[in-house]
């Protein structure tokens, strides 16, 4: 699973309402040929990222780049069932990266665009977010 190697503070404040709006950075292809863009905004776990990109390997057959442009380096914090209110925040459970629409998840190139387009679009299942394909030539954001 990704996890930070080490952060200056152990639990986070939430602040979900920076979620608002369109991204910024990350918005076009770097690396490879085909990419996976966010169409919505929402905290996706370290778990989620892992299970899109195991379902990205394997449906390409492991052939192949894959390049991960996410990174979940916010900790979640949960208190355990059944506790009563009050006695602190609760110890960090996950961690999640905060992507905003528009952004490029994922992106993989030395595959046909058929192979790819099958790919991104079984991983994309795997997120709790629209997804849409993209091609290095024809970019538009959203």
């Amino acid at each position: 699973m990704l996890s930070p190697k080490r952060v200056r503070h152990r639990k986070q404040m939430k602040q979900a309402r920076h979620l608002r709006g369109v991204e910024t950075r990350g918005t076009t292809i770097a690396f490879g040929d085909y990419g996976l863009m966010a169409l919505e905004s929402r905290w996706i776990t370290n778990r989620q990222i892992e299970a899109a990109r195991i379902a990205l390997a394997r449906s390409m057959k492991r052939g192949g780049k894959i390049w991960i442009r996410v990174f979940p380096d916010k900790p979640l914090t949960k208190k355990p069932a059944e506790v009563r209110m009050g006695k602190g925040k609760g110890s960090p459970e996950a961690w999640v990266a905060e992507v905003r629409a528009g952004r490029i998840m994922y992106e993989v190139t030395g595959v046909p665009e058929d192979v790819a387009r099958q790919a991104l679009k079984l991983a994309g299942a795997k997120l709790p977010v629209a997804t849409k394909f993209v091609a290095r030539n024809q970019q538009t954001i959203l």
